[in-house]
């Protein structure tokens, strides 16, 4: 491997930042809208997928359609989680017992994995004749948990009409918080939406989801309500509210055994998230789910033609016209399969949760459905138990209480696994095309020039250039004055966009060499302007949509990125100032990694230097916390090879690795940085070694 690590601070700046502005599409009419050309390009994308999807949809009319239908979503979902684990003993034991009046709690503790800690609370009728009809109840993202009022009420509800009803802790909420930080006392992170697209995010470069760790919960949880002799087997229902109702929406769409499903606050339409609210959190997201032609419902024509209701908040923040319009297609296939009274919609005047309208109408619809006539009867009070009356755990947390293992631990495991099966160095770039989508856009660029600005032995042009269909990249070239002919070049790829170079790029070109600084798609000019108002997902994840939707249609922005940098050179190659057999590669922080993937696809490039660039995958899976890394997430990526190794299959071309970062922003050690590049050469500081460049130039 042919690499230099680089350990070093950079110089002052030679000159004075220039008067002009170098982001040109500033105030330019025609580019007002720049700043949304990322998402916009995403959704656009994205409409194209679900279009398609629904001339499919539109032709299924029989029961043998409808399971072929669930079986593709079947093997979809898991092939996106990465599978479901084993199902091992789950080790449930009932450690404590609420008296009420009416009913009782059990409270629970199961291992839905090996030493994976799940605690529930079971509550069950004091009068009637077992076995009961039961309800599976996944719950949201709300504060408290399996305590949230709102769930009580149902649960203690449920139980006092005759049914075993059962719910659990989802991952990082309640008892279960997987970031678990001692001193806070409480997660490392503020929101569990957080916390779970933390791991989420780790998940995903393991090829997996955090979903997986979510679904395969609530399917363990069904095996332990099944295993109840209070609970009759052939009556069980699933609903839940919000993220409650995602998980009610994938295990009715999995799990045979569920009979009867009510979603709340949930179900709408992929064209309606893309218009409004964009991408939720880890769990929500399924990709490829746009790119494999599925949308909210499959979920329920996967359940055909069991009883399915539907329930929305006119006020939600989950667009209600989504939920109308995936209700209606439903409903026409249902109804093409003589099931129409099997599915229904309840929508209330209301906002997001599981309030009493739509609680009273879960009521109705499993009393039809389980007990064969509608339950009608108003909900009477409800005294909610606090928090810790309800805990299964003596302190309140499985971190603190019981030894186990957490998402981020069998996902680390996973990837430990993995390794044994990643390419070869020769294979590499081929399943670096793979996992990136390659595609790549021949013919002639359009170029659109934006003026020149004459500098001292050197001249700066402004243009842009179409990528691909509606794709713009601004960029700057720097062409020194005089030399010979032909000259070697450089293509300028920083995460901060184009223009942040400018004291960098001043001296290369007074050294001789052509450059090309660009605002790859998400950078400079180009990024969006519009973060998640009141969320902490933009300081954690940077263009968290964009980067979703990105994954959702298949295409991750890394991929994306690279082909902004080959058409780049592509229009490098062609300038008769320009040597195309020295073209030479600067990336610095998200801008390096997806200038070492496009390298990886384009030997054009004969040189890199990448500087601030996350030091590994491997580093954002085995830390707890990374910022701003997402962007540069390649699902499965660990299946098939890490940076390091990337950065090893461009041998024999040179690459530097200058200032290595961690999943946090910070430089490792040079210890570290060693044992991640332990084929690589070593240059110091002081061995006229002086700027990331020079090494390009030498």
């Amino acid at each position: 491997m042919r690499a230099l690590l680089v350990f070093l601070t950079l110089i002052a700046p030679l000159g004075a930042q220039t008067p002009e502005s170098l982001d040109f599409l500033a105030g330019l009419p025609d580019f007002r809208e720049v700043r949304s050309m990322l998402p916009s390009a995403m959704n656009r994308a994205a409409l194209a997928l679900l279009e398609q999807r629904e001339r499919e949809v539109a032709r299924l009319a029989t029961l043998e359609d409808v399971a072929r239908r669930r079986a593709y979503l079947r093997e979809r979902t898991l092939r996106a989680i990465g599978g479901l684990p084993l199902r091992t003993p789950l080790q449930a034991r009932s450690v404590a017992t609420l008296d009420r009046e009416g009913y009782r709690i059990e409270k629970v503790i199961f291992e839905s994995q090996p030493k994976f800690y799940v605690v529930a609370n079971l509550y069950l009728p004091k009068t009637g004749r077992s076995p009961y009809p039961a309800v599976l109840f996944p719950l949201g993202h709300e504060a408290g948990a399996k305590a949230h009022a709102a769930w009580q009420y149902m649960l203690v509800t449920l139980a006092r009409r005759g049914y075993v009803a059962l719910a659990w802790d989802p991952v990082g909420q309640g008892e279960r918080v997987q970031m678990f930080d001692p001193d806070w006392g409480e997660s490392k992170v503020i929101r569990s939406t957080t916390e779970h697209t933390m791991q989420g995010i780790q998940c995903l470069l393991a090829g997996d989801s955090l979903a997986r760790y979510t679904i395969h919960d609530g399917i363990r949880a069904l095996d332990y309500l099944l295993s109840r002799p209070e609970v009759d087997p052939q009556r069980v229902a699933c609903t839940g509210n919000s993220g409650g109702g995602t998980h009610t929406a994938y295990l009715a769409a999995l799990d045979d055994r569920i009979q009867v499903a009510a979603p709340s606050c949930y179900l709408t339409s992929w064209r309606r998230l893309l218009e409004s609210i964009g991408p939720q959190d880890a769990e929500q997201c399924l990709p490829p789910w746009l790119g494999d032609g599925l949308d909210h419902p499959d979920f329920i024509l996967a359940f055909a033609p069991k009883p399915y209701l539907v329930l929305s908040a006119v006020r939600d923040f989950f667009s209600i016209s989504g939920a109308r319009e995936t209700y209606a297609q439903a409903r026409a296939v249902y109804e093409r399969l003589g099931a129409g009274e099997k599915i229904s919609m309840t929508e209330a005047d209301d906002g997001h949760g599981y309030s009493k309208p739509r609680r009273e109408a879960a009521y109705r619809w499993f009393g039809k459905w389980l007990k064969g006539a509608e339950d009608a009867e108003p909900e009477a009070p409800v005294q909610p138990e606090t928090e810790a009356t309800l805990w299964a755990t003596e302190t309140g947390q499985v971190a603190t209480s019981l030894a186990g293992e957490t998402v981020h631990s069998l996902n680390w495991k996973r990837v430990e696994q993995a390794r044994a099966g990643r390419a070869t160095i020769a294979e590499t770039p081929k399943r670096v095309q793979e996992l990136m989508a390659w595609r790549p856009v021949s013919g002639p660029l359009k170029v659109h020039p934006f003026g020149r600005m004459e500098r001292q032995g050197y001249r700066i042009e402004k243009l842009l250039y179409e990528s691909e269909p509606g794709i713009l990249v601004p960029a700057l070239l720097y062409a020194p004055a005089g030399g010979p002919a032909r000259k070697a070049a450089v293509l300028y790829v920083d995460s901060r966009g184009k223009s942040a170079g400018a004291a960098e790029l001043e001296q290369i070109a007074r050294a001789g060499l052509v450059a090309l600084s660009i605002d790859m798609r998400g950078a400079g000019e180009t990024r969006t302007s519009s973060p998640d108002a009141g969320s902490d997902f933009p300081r954690y994840f940077g263009d968290y949509h964009s980067a979703m939707k990105a994954l959702l249609i298949g295409r991750p922005l890394v991929g994306q990125r690279a082909l902004d940098i080959t058409r780049g050179l592509d229009w490098l190659a062609t300038r008769p100032e320009v040597d195309p057999q020295r073209i030479y590669g600067f990336g610095r922080e998200s801008g390096a990694v997806a200038l070492l993937h496009a390298a990886a696809v384009d030997p054009r490039l004969r040189r890199l230097a990448l500087e601030g660039m996350l030091a590994s995958y491997e580093s954002v899976v085995k830390g707890h916390l990374h910022r701003n890394v997402f962007e540069s997430v390649v699902p499965g990526a660990l299946r098939s090879y890490d940076l390091p190794q990337l950065a090893a299959a461009l041998a024999p071309r040179p690459v530097s690795v200058v200032n290595a970062a961690s999943p946090l922003g910070q430089r490792v050690s040079l210890a570290e940085a060693r044992r991640l590049y332990p084929q690589a050469a070593e240059r110091q500081p002081g061995e006229e070694f002086r700027t990331t460049y020079a090494e390009l130039i030498r």
